[in-house]
């Protein structure tokens, strides 16, 4: 995209929003991209872009976690792959290993699924895929800590084994040779040491000549000599010698993987900068999420109808000093595809004019801008700005006559794919002059077909919104009652500069403002007056507008309620009516329930049983055992009505009860803690804690209870 002047995206404060979007990222690579952040004019690769950062926010809301948390810069590592002869260390390689694995963990997240809801993110690793032979090679010679494998060659193994059992050896002898001098009183610490890779002891300084060895240094205090005892001077030499064997040895494997891992340098710095890529992309997302940033429908043609739009920055700002933002909505179309805002100084007119910049180069950047989803932008090819004193020192320009330089940059290369911003046009010069160089500029302008959005003081660019094809008015609004600002743009009108009202209000002297409107051409004031009056007249009637809706929704809301409360009830008479109907009780539909899920368990043990006998069995069983239990019940209500049951102790000849299958009969004998007791003809042995005393119920009771 191009854009006028080279200062165009510092004056639209676009440098805050890359600062803010390079405090996201966390790679070096990821920050790199979002410093070079460029303005692009194809809409597919824009439309790629605000993808990829929407479903990036999309999974961060939904709380899925993209495994992306490789941060690391491997820049030097992956360069040492492409030299011939270079060597990573086991601690470099490592850092390669878990960029591979990050990578693994990316691929296994786009299943078949995700691949199709994240297919934006899923195109950044369309093209590569995982290799695992790059994770095998690393640990085939390499353990989880970076070392070295002992058995990483049958060498390496050798002579590991071999330092192992010399420094055992070294060990033993220096515990032997520790013990004597301890005895001999000679040592000045228990503790051994090592000076220049040799193992020795720590003796009194007068001692020194005492025992036989090789003097390595002295303490500061030149009171300690440090030894290296006769007898391990031949083992140290040895292990030194495995050591050096061990060094090469472990520079010969290293190479050896390292050339082995330069055949996948390609991959590997295709995955470094997948997840870069990746890193970039969740930046814009947070960015996105701490603007309450969207996605909006991106159009072909040269078009802005932003919906709700903030001012990305203030947003943020306000929202950190817990201050209202004002949102604006604009529309500039084929039919009116120039605006021109007017209103009183510090009513946000120019950070109207700002925020549909910003939101522009944002958009045109990748970035989700902080606007309604519903909104329609277009692509635009060319972005010009004039805003603020632009006098240029090194040129010898006035304002003016900078002002002027600029607009003939403008009439002469805007065209229809052009979106421009001017802040007060024609300032600068003589009224009456300025106001028509204005006029003009904005009649090049509309024939160009550019869009765009001017502002203005100027009453005669107040009146030709009206007559010029393309160009239409806007206001910000202000309430005259308090004086402030409502930061409010209303599209289809002029507004006032409230001049004499702000005058006014501050308490100037009446006679002044008197005089002052004497000066001002009468069609002028008058024209002014009826701006005032229309506009605070506008505010009235969308005043009433507002308590108007706010009544119809609180009237939509109750018939809604109504109309949830009526279903209930009437769904509630049904269902009192069929149960009526039907007659049926809740433990019956239990009941019927359970024997349906009994019955088809049977039916599944029919299937797998070889013994279908015991099978037909248990269906006997619940098929019939409701009825049994009626019979039961039938019994227990006959002994009921027949007996009642009395309190004392049992003995023999008494009627008793038998609890467990409430049947009566006559006690026989007792037997310590259990009773026999003929039912019938039949006698049979009880628990006496089973039983319990009846009699009969006289007559009466008898024919009451039935």
């Amino acid at each position: 995209m191009k854009y006028f002047p080279e200062s165009a995206l510092m004056q639209l404060e676009f440098d805050k929003v890359q600062a803010l979007l390079q405090e996201h990222c966390k790679t070096e690579l990821g920050k790199e991209m979002a410093a070079a952040l460029r303005l692009h004019t194809h809409i597919d690769y824009v439309k790629t872009a605000l993808q990829q950062a929407h479903e990036y926010k999309q999974l961060t809301l939904l709380q899925e976690n993209f495994p992306n948390d490789f941060i690391l810069n491997l820049k030097r590592e992956l360069r040492l792959l492409s030299i011939e002869g270079a060597v990573l260390t086991g601690e470099q390689a490592m850092l390669l290993r878990k960029l591979a694995e990050s990578m693994h963990s990316i691929v296994r997240f786009f299943d078949h699924d995700r691949r199709t809801q994240y297919a934006a993110l899923y195109e950044v690793i369309k093209e590569t895929h995982y290799e695992k032979k790059i994770t095998a090679t690393i640990d085939e010679v390499l353990d989880e800590t970076g070392q070295v494998r002992d058995n990483a060659s049958p060498e390496l193994a050798r002579i590991r084994i071999s330092l192992y059992r010399k420094r055992t050896e070294l060990r033993r002898v220096f515990d032997r040779i520790l013990q004597k001098l301890q005895k001999l009183n000679y040592l000045a610490d228990q503790e051994e040491a090592f000076l220049n890779g040799r193992r020795v002891v720590a003796i009194y300084a007068e001692n020194k000549r005492m025992v036989k060895g090789i003097i390595h240094g002295e303490s500061d205090t030149r009171k300690t000599s440090f030894l290296e005892p006769e007898e391990t001077i031949e083992l140290n030499n040895d292990i030194q010698s495995l050591e050096r064997e061990e060094g090469r040895e472990v520079y010969r494997i290293l190479k050896a993987m390292t050339a082995s891992l330069s055949g996948f340098s390609f991959l590997l710095n295709g995955y470094h900068e997948i997840l870069g890529t990746f890193d970039f992309i969740r930046g814009k997302a947070k960015l996105a999420l701490d603007m309450d940033a969207n996605f909006p429908m991106l159009v072909p043609h040269s078009q802005l109808n932003l919906i709700q739009a903030y001012h990305p920055l203030l947003l943020l700002y306000n929202r950190k000093n817990q201050k209202p933002t004002i949102p604006v909505s604009i529309n500039l179309d084929k039919d009116a595809h120039i605006l021109v805002i007017s209103g009183p100084n510090a009513g946000g007119k120019t950070v109207t004019l700002k925020t549909i910049g910003l939101i522009q180069l944002m958009l045109q950047s990748g970035l989700l801008v902080p606007v309604h989803p519903s909104s329609q932008i277009g692509i635009f090819k060319q972005l010009m700005i004039h805003i603020g004193d632009t006098q240029s020192l090194e040129f010898e320009l006035s304002t003016y006559s900078s002002h002027l330089k600029n607009m003939k940059y403008f009439m002469e290369n805007a065209n229809g794919r052009t979106l421009f911003f001017i802040d007060e046009l024609g300032s600068g010069s003589d009224p009456n002059l300025g106001g028509a160089f204005a006029e003009v500029i904005m009649e090049e302008l509309a024939k160009k077909h550019a869009y765009g959005v001017v502002t203005t003081h100027y009453l005669n660019l107040k009146v030709m919104a009206n007559k010029v094809k393309g160009i239409v008015n806007g206001a910000m609004g202000f309430d005259e009652q308090t004086l402030m600002p409502m930061y409010k743009l209303m599209v289809g009108k002029p507004g006032s500069s409230y001049t004499f009202s702000i005058a006014e209000r501050i308490g100037l002297h009446p006679s002044l403002i008197a005089r002052a409107k004497k000066l001002v051409d009468e069609g002028h004031f008058q024209l002014d007056k009826l701006l005032n009056k229309a506009e605070q007249d506008l505010q009235k009637v969308e005043h009433k507008e507002k308590e108007l809706q706010k009544l119809l929704k609180e009237n939509e809301r109750l018939k809604k309620e109504y109309e949830i409360l009526a279903d209930k009830e009437r769904k509630q008479q049904q269902y009192t009516l069929l149960k009526l109907q039907n007659q049926i009780k809740e433990d019956d539909l239990q009941y019927l329930k359970d024997m349906e899920r009994k019955l088809k368990q049977i039916v599944i043990e029919w299937k797998r049983a070889d013994d279908k006998e015991k099978v037909m069995k248990q269906a006997e069983i619940l098929l019939f055992r409701r009825r049994e239990k009626q019979h039961t019940e039938h019994l227990n209500k006959k002994i009921q009505d027949k007996f009642e049951e009395i309190k004392g102790q049992i003995e023999v000849g008494m009627q008793v009860k038998i609890v467990t299958n409430r049947q009566v009969g006559k006690v026989l004998e007792i037997r310590d803690k259990r009773a026999i007791v003929k039912i019938g003809n039949i006698p049979i042995n009880v628990k006496l804690s089973d039983l319990v005393l009846v009699q009969e119920k006289p007559a009466e009771k008898v024919e009451e209870g039935k």
